[in-house]
């Protein structure tokens, strides 16, 4: 794939799309792709996360704690880890054969280091789904008492 399609790829990320388009280039560049036969493993549960993946064709099933998602074209895989220093909390397997954009975290945050205005974006998303993860975390903890 270009970068063209690399960043097209990236803008259908929503957390990703907040970064705007020169941020995403830059991602686009510095990122690299990684190849998948059915059966591969992307990652396990307790593995170092040091990036984030976007898959670009395929299918990967992300596993934790008995919960399973599928993840296909445009999704993005490990997201906290571009953030955060962590260990895998899932396990992720190829499906079929597929690829992946992997974007680390150190490319990531020297993206948002030189993009300011990306940087409070994020923040703001990010601050945003915490606090509707608390507020649905109160109003089902009220169902369950009542």
């Amino acid at each position: 794939m270009s970068i063209d399609d690399d960043v097209a790829l990236l803008e259908r990320v929503p957390t990703m799309r907040l970064l705007g388009e020169s941020s995403l280039r830059m991602l686009a560049i510095g990122s690299e792709q990684r190849d998948f036969n059915a059966g591969e493993v992307l990652f396990k549960v307790g593995d170092a996360a040091d990036a984030g993946y976007v898959v670009q064709r395929g299918s990967f099933r992300v596993e934790e704690g008995g919960a399973e998602i599928i993840a296909g074209p445009g999704a993005l895989i490990g997201e906290l880890a571009l953030i955060v220093a962590m260990k895998r909390p899932s396990t992720a397997t190829a499906l079929e054969r597929g690829s992946v954009i992997r974007v680390a975290r150190s490319l990531f945050q020297r993206v948002l280091e030189s993009d300011p205005a990306a940087a409070r974006r994020l923040r703001d998303e990010l601050a945003l789904r915490t606090s509707q993860l608390a507020s649905d975390i109160l109003m089902a903890g009220g169902k369950l008492s009542t």
